[in-house]
């Protein structure tokens, strides 16, 4: 009998395969008894928890409540998210501030406004008198001191109110939500602001005392007339301190917070009167006094100081207060003389041009609001309007508004198109392209085939700048290309990274604007705006001055790039969709700019001695009839533009060697301004400016007053407020 060989080759098989066999029963068992043993696990757990069910009202007692606390959960959530971006508002010293006081003198050395806390000197709370603080509590805040910043049941009147007037009667924010936008926000009218206001306004109240916070409210608040707070509104309106203030003012005084533009005392004194009879009326109706009490202020209201028609430039005085901080926060004193850029001549033109545009066309434009930069070549800001009534809205649109600039963005993509080699002439077609799941129109969804460069620039066309981005820039590399250059040439807004930037998508602000134009009349180099010139102390020692401490200009545009593109720019007036923006006798470059559904209109022009960039639009961002950068913007330039160049020496634009792009253009403006000013509508006259002999003797008396001895302190004041040293460089 043979005997089985364990190690035959036949044998193998089957024994792997009971091996399996084993391991497959054994997952199979084992995921058994764990199903059966989690089975009678929760059935236990069942049986246990049934001795808590509930029944009946009970029942939808408990159904409710869970349900409430996964809503809740889920808000908590969501209110920690919103509540991340406000809190970092709060980052820094933000009491900063109030180490600052600024007095701020025009380019000629005249004082235009203050800015700070410390200045004005402001008083305690206690030392207040009693019938003011109640006067404005009864006005703006009645719970103030019951609340925790935001009042709900002041909130639910107030919606009632509004309700029932069918228009916006009453307002819910607390003092501490208007301190909060004060302090950290803007008064930019949009829902995160006002989602912002509310987390902040809770901080103020867990971080700062009730007293402080009204302290703040009453230092900060604008009072019109260029005015901060309730002191420095005292001194102007009634030249007296705070303290001392009667009823009647102080009910005049509390009728200023919510709408200084209207019951400004110096411009309407009816107004501001019948508002202080209202308040009058607050504090009786809020228990705070009695009618015997008031009858007196009501009898014998309050007289003001005769201030005249006094018009602060308080949007620039704002961005030059930031402009300050940001540049003397190492200096040893923060109690500063500053000379600004400012030309008050070109200020008053520029709101006139904005105003009268928007009172003459807005209405039928159905637009609200427009702003307006004007720099000198050289980088001196000469006029900010950062929108029409500072007393309604103390939000810069010129400073701090971001908003799409259409086509005048394009700028950037052509000049790194003449840095690549080409030229005005090149020819390009125009014909419909998409990049990805993008197809952008032209307007009108026309399209002209093949043309060159220059006229695609005149005639604003979409499809040539993004075409000149995706095939000759570098497709999706050219993007990165095209935020460096708007860097370069002085915009500060963060870009998107988008390919739809090239027709500008991409917000930025009027200011942005304005400094990226003012490269190409000067030369392609840098334009260096800015709107401080020199910073004193009270000594009169200058601490900082623009021409000396400021880095030189650095170069941005190569000559053959910038001389192609002022070629190409200084047609648009003429040939192009800016043909209202053309300055009689004066050769005009620059771009027009309308976004999506008309939402803005821009223009940004330079002749060889000043650049502008206008904007119009609405702060709701609803579209306008159908207004674009070559209507209302362009028209706005015009007006300044005719003003800024009466009396002045004409600067050429570098790159360009004819007077005008058509040889006809000086003769036909010149007739047209003839036909103007016999309609009575010729613009606005230039007061004559100082010759250059009496620039020189101001400067030479600037120098001997620098070298003379010392003088005492008050002398040397008066000699930093009165001389001129350098500012016609400005």
């Amino acid at each position: 009998m043979s005997v089985q060989d364990p190690f035959n080759q036949e044998n193998r098989p089957r024994k792997r395969s009971n091996i399996l066999l084993r391991i497959d029963s054994w997952i199979d068992s084992t995921i058994w008894n764990a199903g059966f043993s989690v089975g009678e696990t929760w059935e236990e757990i069942t049986i246990f928890f049934r001795r808590f069910r509930t029944r009946g009202v009970w029942k939808a007692v408990f159904e409710v409540a869970g349900e409430a606390m996964n809503v809740g959960t889920a808000g908590f959530v969501l209110m920690l998210a919103l509540a991340l971006p406000a809190f970092e508002e709060t980052a820094g010293n933000w009491r900063a501030q109030d180490d600052f006081a600024v007095t701020f003198l025009d380019r000629y050395g005249n004082e235009i406004g203050h800015r700070g806390i410390i200045h004005e000197d402001s008083a305690p709370i206690d030392q207040l008198p009693d019938h003011l603080v109640k006067a404005v509590l009864a006005t703006e805040d009645r719970r103030f001191f019951e609340h925790f910043g935001i009042d709900l049941l002041g909130l639910a009147r107030a919606m009632t109110e509004n309700v029932r007037a069918n228009s916006v009667v009453q307002g819910g924010s607390t003092i501490t939500q208007q301190l909060a936008k004060n302090l950290f926000l803007s008064n930019e009218r949009t829902i995160e602001r006002k989602v912002k206001e509310a987390f902040l306004a809770l901080w103020l109240e867990a971080n700062v005392s009730k007293k402080e916070i009204l302290r703040l409210y009453l230092d900060r608040a604008y009072m019109g007339g260029g005015t901060f707070g309730a002191a420095a509104a005292a001194q102007f309106y009634f030249g007296k301190d705070v303290t001392e203030v009667s009823l009647a003012e102080a009910a005049m005084l509390a009728g200023l917070f919510k709408a200084p533009a209207r019951y400004a005392p110096h411009i309407n004194l009816p107004a501001a009167r019948a508002r202080a009879n209202e308040v009058l009326s607050n504090l009786v109706q809020s228990n705070f006094m009695t009618e015997g009490q008031v009858i007196g202020a009501r009898r014998n209201p309050a007289s003001v100081i005769d201030r005249g028609n006094h018009e602060a430039p308080d949007y620039f005085l704002d961005w030059a207060f930031d402009e300050v901080r940001r540049i003397a926060g190492p200096l040893p004193t923060h109690s500063l003389i500053v000379r600004t850029t400012i030309d008050v001549g070109m200020q008053e033109a520029a709101d006139a041009a904005v105003e009268s545009t928007l009172r003459e066309l807005g209405e039928g434009y159905n637009v609200k609001q427009g702003a307006l930069v004007l720099i000198e070549n050289g980088g001196a800001v000469r006029a900010m309007v950062g929108g029409r009534d500072y007393g309604e809205s103390q939000f810069n649109r010129a400073a701090r508004a971001l908003r799409q600039p259409g086509s005048s963005f394009k700028i950037y993509t052509y000049s790194l198109a003449m840095e690549a080699g080409m030229t005005p002439d090149t020819p390009i077609t125009d014909a419909p392209i998409s990049w990805g799941n993008w197809s952008p129109h032209n307007y009108g969804n026309s399209y002209a085939g093949r043309i060159d460069i220059k006229t695609a620039l005149a005639r604003s066309i979409n499809t040539i700048p993004v075409r000149l981005a995706k095939d000759v820039l570098g497709g999706r590399a050219a993007i990165p290309k095209i935020i460096a250059q708007a860097k370069k040439f002085g915009v500060e807004t963060p870009i998107r990274n988008d390919v739809t930037i090239p027709i500008g998508t991409s917000e930025v602000t009027v200011l942005d604007q304005a400094t990226a134009f003012a490269v190409f009349p000067a030369g392609g180099m840098e334009s260096r705006r800015h709107g401080i010139a020199q910073i004193m102390n009270y000594n009169g020692d200058v601490l900082y001055d623009f021409n000396r401490d400021a880095p030189p200009a650095k170069r941005v545009l190569s000559e053959q790039a910038e001389a192609s593109m002022t070629q190409m720019l200084t047609r648009v007036p003429y040939v192009g969709t800016a043909r209202r923006a053309a300055v009689e006798g004066v050769l005009t470059g620059g771009k027009t700019g309308t976004t999506q559904a008309y939402r803005d209109a821009w223009f940004c022009g330079f002749t060889g001695n000043f650049t502008a960039a206008v904007w119009f639009g609405n702060d709701d961002y609803t579209s306008s009839n159908r207004m674009t950068g070559g209507s209302l913007p362009a028209m706005t330039f015009k007006k300044l533009m005719d003003y800024a160049h009466q009396g002045v020496e004409l600067k050429p634009i570098p790159g360009v060697e004819n007077p005008l792009p058509d040889p006809n253009a000086a003769a036909l403006l010149a007739a047209k301004a003839k036909e103007n000013s016999a309609n009575g509508s010729a613009s606005a006259v230039r007061p004559r400016t100082l010759t250059q002999r009496t620039t020189q003797t101001l400067r030479d008396l600037a120098e001997k007053l620098r070298n003379a001895a010392p003088l005492a302190a008050p002398e040397r004041i008066a000699a930093a407020t009165v001389a001129v040293p350098n500012i016609m460089d400005q």
